[in-house]
């Protein structure tokens, strides 16, 4: 990768990471529920009206509404409620690849290899251990809800995969427009009327500003930069650099929020984020044998600019097919 798209590899991480913090924000203004719709209100209008329609069937905009929108952000923001720590979200929540991983052998027939099931067993000590920690220190019923939040997003990554859109960011605008009416639904019958329309009648500038950064600096800003090096550089390339989500979630949770992290935590941390490394990214063997490919795809006699792995023009990517959980989605 280019120096420039390296650099804009890590801003977009340090977005994501920054992301639970400013979640946190916004929860000391609001509701989760209603925080959660206005997030994604605000994500999709009016860039539904800028972009192209879907070009997938309505079922998977929907089913990926539902699984990611409703389910996966609505069961974070509520755990985070329930007092599950910014920077501890931000962590816990990547154990999605080895829900991915686990999904995706039992619906589309991609059976780990013994690499990647032993990054998986890794992760999950690192939730075990994450566990004990924050059973000990806060409500453990955070915790869950945001286990389950990965869960989900491992059901959205699947239902993408299986949708295969060709434009992802417009695929992503319109999803963005399906969980506003089920999270309003949702925050009238459990939060109510009154703790809604107070928090929209005293709406400040930090509320606000959580809002639109969530919607539009993390969702729109941060999947299109994120588009733009999938599309230019292939997804094992790319994909690394999501281990340096939890790194920004925790060390400005840390900065900002004052929390605290505890040897259980960093051990916990090495643990997860080790063992998705090791569920997510491409094997040795494959990293020397994709140049061949190349090579081999081109014609060439011998080592040139596809055999030596520069990348070509944005978009000659994009029509290859990366394993589920080496293509994560926008995390936060």
């Amino acid at each position: 990768m280019r120096p420039a798209h390296i650099g804009l590899a890590v801003l977009v991480t340090a977005l994501w990471g920054v992301n639970f913090v400013v979640i946190e924000v916004g929860l000391d203004h609001m509701p989760p529920l209603l925080f959660c719709a206005l997030r994604f209100l605000v994500a999709a209008v009016p860039a539904i009206f800028l972009v192209g329609p879907p070009r997938v069937p309505w079922r998977w905009i929907l089913g990926v509404g539902l699984a990611l929108g409703v389910a996966k952000f609505g069961l974070l923001f509520i755990g985070m409620h329930q007092g599950m720590p910014a920077g501890l979200s931000s962590l816990v929540l990547q154990v999605q690849a080895v829900f991915t991983a686990l999904f995706a052998a039992a619906v589309l027939g991609e059976r780990p290899g013994r690499r990647r099931l032993f990054g998986m067993a890794v992760a999950l000590g690192g939730i075990a251990v994450a566990a004990v920690d924050e059973g000990t220190s806060g409500p453990l019923i955070g915790f869950v809800l945001v286990i389950a939040a990965a869960a989900f997003w491992g059901v959205s990554n699947v239902l993408t995969r299986k949708a295969a859109p060709p434009d992802p960011l417009s695929f992503m605008v319109w999803v963005s427009l399906v969980p506003v009416l089920p999270l309003l639904g949702l925050s009238l019958v459990f939060e109510g009327a009154a703790p809604g329309l107070h928090a929209l009648a005293t709406l400040d500038w930090a509320g606000g500003g959580a809002i639109v950064y969530v919607a539009w600096v993390s969702t729109v800003l941060g999947f299109g930069l994120w588009n733009f090096l999938l599309r230019t550089y292939d997804a094992s390339a790319v994909a690394p650099f999501s281990l340096l989500v939890p790194v920004f979630g925790m060390s400005s949770a840390a900065l900002v929020l004052g929390e605290g992290i505890s040897p259980l935590r960093w051990l916990a941390a090495a643990l997860l984020v080790g063992g998705v490394a090791l569920t997510s990214l491409p094997s040795v063997r494959l990293l020397r044998l994709r140049p061949r490919r190349r090579a081999a795809a081109a014609g060439g006699p011998g080592p040139g600019p596809a055999a030596a792995g520069v990348p070509g023009p944005a978009g000659t990517t994009a029509s290859r097919t990366p394993s589920t959980a080496s293509r994560p989605s926008p995390p936060g």
